[in-house]
């Protein structure tokens, strides 16, 4: 080897040439001299001459059915498999190289010199599986457990089958798969555990992309375990990340039947339907429901939903008084009070809300409604004016620590001058919403929004040394506050921003608010992939707040492309977002009602983008 590395390639061929006559057994000077043919067709004649020298080489065998084609590969590999007996990838090789009947020969050809081999059973399943003979696919995985087990020599792990499942999914065999997921799931699991390992199993399948195997240990342990409600979940959340349409109905179908009492799976299964344009369907499986959830709000008010949503209001009316009388909640209340607002019948709207009061005077929601219809919906007078703040402190009374309800009151009382003619009792409004924001504080120490609010307020009222005043008291009662400190960020001027910002992430690095307001700094400072990088964590950090979705779509607007902004929006439509600042009072307002989740981000997205133009034109 080392004198023919010495020499030019002619003189090496004399060399090796010399070499494999004296020592014919060295299969790595063979390889050495095929390597050094320039055309096919002398490497296969040199690889000839080797395994005439050295029949039970399998690295030899393999050197030379890689130069053959199909058919010539299938001529060497038969006689490979004769001489070479162990190689289970010669066997396995000629298997796929065979028809459909060859391929079975082969395949138990190899069963009987390879009885310990996993592989070849697993082979077999999967060339069944090709022809479509599921049933005969799940014989031989059967056949496989017990020949192996009944094996002494052979030991295969619960861990190790469920390897080979995942494997035969990604080779394109989900039902060799399911076969393998059947037989060993609950190989050395106790009872006790079954569940619980189970549902871990498919998780851990799930996350490594193996959706069938998943799907098989949930339907296997769903089996076992046909009323548990994590399972089911599990498994419908699995459909609708994963699965089709068609695959998500039949998950919440089945789940429905066999936890009839759950109304969270029939009322996910309405509305798919619903989504899908399918009204009749999600009457007719909200029917389902009643019968067997007769007292159930949360059925009754999807059906309100279903029929108020698709235009239909006097079915929606009737179906909400039914609910009144059968399964009354303050919910209910709520929502019948809402559908006759949506529609302009205001005085109906209060009616319901005092009735909803007398039997549930501890519900926030209800004295919201009926202030804001009072200040917003009604013609301004003062005879409004003081219904509204009788609503509104009829509520601070009764819920003292909800914070909403003091907020509104306090704005009521800062807008109240627009109730009467003229602006001269502008400082007096200021006052009483000032002292009810302190009489707040006081009955609900350490919240920040009331911080927030007062601070705001004299910000609005033009009192900015005020407004730091209790922006600097707020931090002192609530100093890891996530909300004030990306206040001060917004606050500061220009030249303090990015100290506030260093502060702000140091006390809570983990606040979708502060880290939307470092990145609307690295955005004013044309810093876009650093900007964009911070929006991305923001929104991940709580799907669920709309602000962070509409400041990146803001954001992308003005930065991004158009594929971009389709990309924020899509995944804020998925996300369902329902709180945040800005988000609820945006999505909320009488005058979007009905209007999609995708519709709302570009509504709030343009109130934070004319913020920005009108903090750039005040700084």
């Amino acid at each position: 080897m080392e004198a023919a590395r010495l020499h030019p390639t002619e003189v090496a061929k004399s060399i090796l040439a010399t070499a494999v006559r004296q020592i014919p057994s060295s299969v790595q000077l063979f390889l050495k001299a095929a390597n050094l043919e320039v055309n096919d067709t002398a490497k296969k004649a040199v690889l000839r001459k080797a395994l005439e020298a050295n029949p039970t080489s399998l690295t030899l065998w393999k050197a030379a059915i890689d130069l053959e084609e199909a058919d010539d590969a299938k001529v060497l590999l038969s006689v490979a498999v004769e001489r070479v007996p162990h190689a289970l990838n010669l066997w396995l090789a000629l298997a796929q190289l065979e028809t459909y009947d060859n391929a079975r020969k082969v395949l138990n050809q190899a069963r009987r010199a390879l009885p310990t081999e996993r592989s070849v059973w697993i082979a077999a399943a999967k060339l069944e599986e090709g022809q479509q003979h599921e049933e005969l696919t799940a014989k031989i995985i059967e056949r496989a457990f017990t020949s192996l087990g009944s094996n002494d020599s052979v030991v295969v792990t619960r861990d190790q089958w469920l390897q080979e499942a995942e494997q035969a999914e990604a080779s394109g065999a989900p039902l060799t798969s399911a076969a393998i997921v059947r037989c060993a799931i609950g190989v050395g699991v106790l009872d006790e555990d079954r569940q619980r390992t189970w549902s871990e199993d498919a998780k851990g399948a799930l996350q490594r992309g193996s959706v069938a195997t998943a799907r098989a240990i949930l339907a296997y342990a769903l089996q076992i375990f046909p009323t548990k409600r994590p399972l089911w979940l599990q498994a419908v959340e699995l459909e609708r990340q994963h699965g089709s349409g068609d695959e998500l109905d039949e998950a919440l179908k089945a789940a429905s039947e066999r936890l009839p009492r759950v109304e969270f799976f029939w009322l996910i299964r309405a509305k798919e339907k619903w989504l899908a344009g399918q009204t009749d369907t999600a009457r007719e499986i909200l029917t389902n429901a009643f019968a067997a959830n007769p007292e159930s709000e949360q059925v009754w008010l999807a059906a309100a939903k279903l029929e108020w949503e698709t235009g239909e209001t006097e079915r929606a009316r009737v179906l909400l008084q039914r609910a009144r009388e059968r399964a009354p909640t303050e919910r209910v209340f709520m929502k019948s009070a809402l559908l006759e607002r949506q529609n302009g019948e205001y005085a109906a709207a209060l009616e319901l809300i005092q009735q909803g009061l007398d039997k549930y005077p501890k519900f926030p929601k209800l004295y919201m409604m009926a202030g804001q219809i009072y200040s917003n919906e009604l013609p301004k007078s003062k005879q409004h004016l003081e219904k509204a703040r009788k609503m509104y402190q009829a509520g601070i009374t009764e819920c003292q620590n909800n914070v909403v309800l003091w907020i509104l009151a306090s704005r009521l009382e800062e807008e109240a001058h627009k109730f009467v003619d003229g602006d001269s009792t502008v400082g007096i409004c200021i006052t009483k919403a000032r002292s009810l924001l302190e009489l707040a504080r006081l009955k609900n120490p350490k919240t920040p929004e009331l911080w927030l609010e007062a601070i705001r307020l004299e910000r609005r009222s033009g009192h900015p040394k005020l407004a730091e005043s209790l922006m600097a008291r707020g931090l002192q009662e609530c100093p890891s506050s996530g909300l004030l400190l990306a206040e001060t960020i917004w606050m500061a001027p220009r030249v303090e921003q990015k100290s506030k910002s260093t502060v702000a992430i140091k006390r809570c690095p983990e606040s979708p608010l502060v880290i939307a307001a470092v990145a609307s700094l690295f955005a004013s400072e044309r810093k876009t992939d650093k900007a964009r990088k911070w929006l991305e964590r923001a929104v991940l950090l709580d799907p669920d707040l709309g602000d962070s979705w509409a400041r990146q779509y803001a954001f992308e607007m003005e930065c991004g492309t158009e594929e971009q902004q389709r990309a924020v929006k899509d995944r804020c439509v998925k996300a369902e977002p329902k709180h945040g600042l800005v988000w609820p009072s945006i999505i909320k307002d009488m005058a979007n009602v009905g209007k999609t989740v995708g519709k709302g981000l570009e509504l709030v997205a343009a109130v934070f983008r004319s913020e920005k133009v009108a903090l750039k034109s005040n700084k």
